[in-house]
């Protein structure tokens, strides 16, 4: 017992009871095979109802790295025998170092599955030929997220990541309809598209499948790669590295996440000191997440890091009862500025409602804080003559009224900031 047939469009009182079934077999086997949970736990009782797991510790990113320092390379919350591990990949370390993660083959199959639910959500069809963008050197997001788009019945381009010319001859020769990358990486293609003259929307795809940023959900953004490429541009892949590396994605009827996981993975909302949140419509908090049935390394009461809202829990046009998130931020991204909470997607709002400014940004601390003001590095649209002076002026006039801070806004020239094919850091730290 572990998925459901469709379960993005199961009553949400049966994913209850399926995943209470679920727990109460994991619940057991957590506590027999993961020696770092156990210890998490000490001598406190285990509920055996999982709407009860709120009395548990929550677990942190930081404890499992700590974990797999101390017994490398899985950690002590590797469940399974090691003859169990089918495949090995490593998280980004977009936040810190990373991660070595562990599936047996059932997670595997598990993931893909559950992928090929928010994937097919977005859009993406039998029919299609889609090209993959991400990094397949050991990174979830690549080989991982290639199996969820193969489920959909699809067929898969696998390219990765550099040389941007064979991308674009390949579209071309092989018919491509979609695309899936990050939503910074088709500004890449765009400067390659314009030295040979041609106008991206000029390629025929008709669907882009984007994760790993935020950046979708920023005003405007999505509308000006709509209109730049002519595709449906849709946010179908986001996921948790040590849960699932895809268990939500954007259907065709709306551009909120469809939770398409409750099958496997139980959520939970807390806030700023760890208490909990009720999962309805309109709550807002950090996403916890639990595994309800995994075998390597099996996590309860994971803390994301992402704020989440929850849009709605009921059934979508579309026909999914799959609860409805937006992703508002992530916690470890904030930057606090004079007391006042500033996250990079109030940042890139403002940047990309300015004309004269192509939306790429950095925001490059100095040090460890307490910060004064925001430092911001922006740079001119490909086409901008405008002085440097007014656009940062008006730029600081705009974060002084929209995100009650001071800011100190350096212009630099079209291209001055880098362009990534992968998860692009838009809060550098002084250690990075």
């Amino acid at each position: 017992m572990s998925l459901l047939l469709n379960a993005d469009f199961a009553p949400l009182v049966d994913l209850a009871a399926h995943r209470q079934a679920l727990w109460e077999r994991q619940r057991g086997y957590i506590l027999e095979r993961s020696p770092l949970l156990r210890d998490v736990w000490g001598e406190q009782e285990v509920p055996t109802r999982l709407e009860d797991i709120e009395s548990l510790p929550l677990v942190d990113k930081e404890l499992l790295r700590a974990s797999q320092r101390s017994a490398p390379p899985f950690g002590a919350y590797l469940a399974a025998d090691p003859v169990v591990v089918m495949r090995i990949h490593r998280t980004g370390g977009t936040s810190g170092e990373a991660m070595n993660l562990a599936l047996s083959a059932a997670d595997a199959d598990q993931t893909a599955i559950v992928g090929a639910r928010a994937q097919r959500a977005s859009g993406l069809r039998p029919d299609d030929v889609v090209v993959h963008c991400l990094n397949y050197q050991m990174w979830m997001g690549g080989f991982t997220d290639h199996t969820t788009l193969e489920a959909t019945g699809a067929t898969v381009v696998p390219f990765g990541v550099g040389n941007p010319e064979l991308l674009l001859r390949t579209i071309r020769d092989l018919g491509v309809t979609a695309i899936s990358c990050t939503p910074s990486y088709p500004a890449v293609l765009e400067d390659v598209l314009a030295t040979q003259g041609v106008l991206p929307r000029e390629l025929g795809l008709r669907l882009g499948l984007f994760g790993g940023e935020a950046a979708l959900d920023v005003p405007g953004f999505r509308a000006r790669l709509e209109e730049t490429w002519g595709f449906a541009a849709r946010n179908s892949n986001y996921g948790v590295t040590d849960v699932m590396c895809n268990l939500a994605g954007q259907c065709e009827e709306q551009d909120a996440l469809h939770l398409v996981a409750l099958d496997v993975v139980h959520p939970e909302l807390i806030d700023t000191h760890g208490r909990g949140v009720p999962w309805e419509s309109g709550a807002s908090g950090e996403l916890v997440l639990t595994h309800v049935a995994r075998d390597c390394q099996p996590l309860v009461r994971f803390r994301t890091g992402d704020i989440v809202v929850v849009e709605s829990t009921q059934p979508c046009a579309c026909g999914r009862t799959a609860p409805r998130f937006r992703v508002v931020d992530r916690a470890d991204d904030m930057v606090v500025v004079r007391g006042v909470n500033v996250f990079p997607t109030s940042v890139a709002a403002l940047v990309t409602a300015d004309p004269s400014l192509s939306g790429e940004y950095r925001i490059v601390l100095p040090g460890p804080g307490p910060y004064d003001y925001l430092p911001l590095d922006v740079e001119r649209s490909r086409t901008s003559q405008e002085e440097a002076a007014p656009i940062a002026a008006r730029i600081e006039m705009a974060a002084r009224a929209d995100l009650r801070v001071s800011a100190r806004v350096r212009v630099l020239d079209f291209g001055g900031l880098p362009r990534t094919e992968g998860k692009t850091r838009r809060v550098i730290r002084p250690q990075e």
